[in-house]
């Protein structure tokens, strides 16, 4: 089987593709490619367009699979939480901006490469077959529930645990956030309109600034209204929206779909949240943000949050197809297809990511 293009060849390709649609910063889309020279893990965060050419490649039969529309570039740095219409916590899927429709096993298989890549070089200690067999567990469970959000209130106590450590500091969260840099240009007045609609209408003391965070987005413009509240901070983020990756690596139709995937999801949805033509708005603060594993507590289980990403994964795609489908393919496939999959495209990025990095430092002298 042919390999794909390189990294480095869909990499450039890739960036330039973007420039139709976004004005990409290219001070960040430095960052980002000095960073994807971290790690395997860090690669694949920050590579998704070419993640969809070793998927397209290395899939087989499992392209056959039900369509659903996919959460896209899914890895286990991918979930957060939120507060919904009654204050309550919600955990789930942080970001749909790569959504597209994909066979349902590609959401898996990309959640446990990701999972294989941090036990090896990231902040995961489980062996990665149990870590697929978690992930996969947690799929067929929810599959065979119909789904259930994770409402993290009276149940779901080990992960309101694991999700709330980071609650602990809010100081450092807002220090952080004030010391975002001020716009050294204008700010599109589509994206200032959005970030002050979704603040209350009596906030004071609006500040505008640029926002740097993510790795797959890195390089879109980010913009960030901080402002006081009932005598507090509130904040709000707006990120600019192009066309999935999906459109440029498998040629799907040039349009997003994230507004659909998120309102049809199993999911309690966070009141913050929007999505137009061109920007993405949504709150910040400690509650509300994606879940680093480095911030979650030593003492966690992580066979348990595996389960419930695998379950979440579950809870988005019964949102957008035949649920009698989804049970009966995911009934005749063996307990080992997934890490056995996995395995496959883990090999793939640590080849691609000594490339990268190899790349990387043939440029910098």
């Amino acid at each position: 089987m042919p390999r794909p293009s390189t990294i480095v060849a869909n990499t450039r390709a890739y960036d330039t593709w973007l420039t139709q649609f976004v004005s990409v910063r290219e001070a960040d889309l430095r960052t980002k490619h000095a960073r994807m020279t971290e790690s395997p893990f860090a690669l694949l965060r920050a590579t998704y367009y070419h993640w969809l050419t070793l998927w397209q490649a290395h899939s087989g039969t499992l392209a056959d699979a039900t369509v659903v529309r996919s959460i896209g570039d899914v890895h286990i740095e991918n979930f957060g939480t939120w507060r919904d219409g009654e204050g309550r916590l919600i955990w789930g899927v942080n970001d749909f901006d790569e959504s597209s429709p994909l066979p349902w096993t590609h959401d898996l298989v990309r959640l446990a490469t990701s999972a294989m890549l941090a036990t090896e070089h990231g902040d995961v200690a489980i062996a990665p077959k149990d870590a697929c067999a978690a992930l996969w567990e947690g799929y067929r469970e929810s599959l065979a529930a119909s789904g259930r959000p994770f409402v993290l209130a009276e149940i779901n106590k080990r992960l309101r645990a694991m999700a709330t450590e980071r609650l602990k500091d809010p100081l450092r969260f807002w220090s952080a956030l004030g010391e975002a840099p001020v716009p050294d240009e204008p700010v599109p007045r589509s994206a200032r309109r959005m970030l002050e609609r979704a603040l209350p209408p009596d906030a004071t003391n609006h500040s505008m600034r640029t926002r740097v965070s993510g790795l797959g987005s890195l390089g879109r413009p980010r913009y960030l209204l901080l402002a006081t509240w009932g005598g507090a901070s509130v904040a709000r983020e707006v990120k600019a929206l192009a066309p999935p990756a999906a459109c440029f690596a498998l040629g799907a139709p040039l349009r997003t779909w994230v507004r659909g995937t998120v309102r049809r999801a199993i999911r309690v949805a966070d009141p913050s949240f929007g999505v137009d033509d061109r920007w993405i708005v949504r709150r910040l603060a400690p509650d509300c943000s994606r879940i680093e594993l480095a911030s979650l507590p030593h003492e966690r289980d992580e066979t348990k949050l595996l389960y419930a990403m695998g379950w979440e994964t579950a809870n988005v795609h019964l949102g957008s197809a035949s649920r009698r489908s989804l049970r009966r393919e995911a009934a005749a496939h063996t307990d080992r297809w997934l890490a056995r999959t996995a395995r496959v495209l883990h090999d793939e990025i640590e080849r691609d990511y000594e490339a990268w990095c190899a790349a990387h430092a043939r440029d910098a002298t």
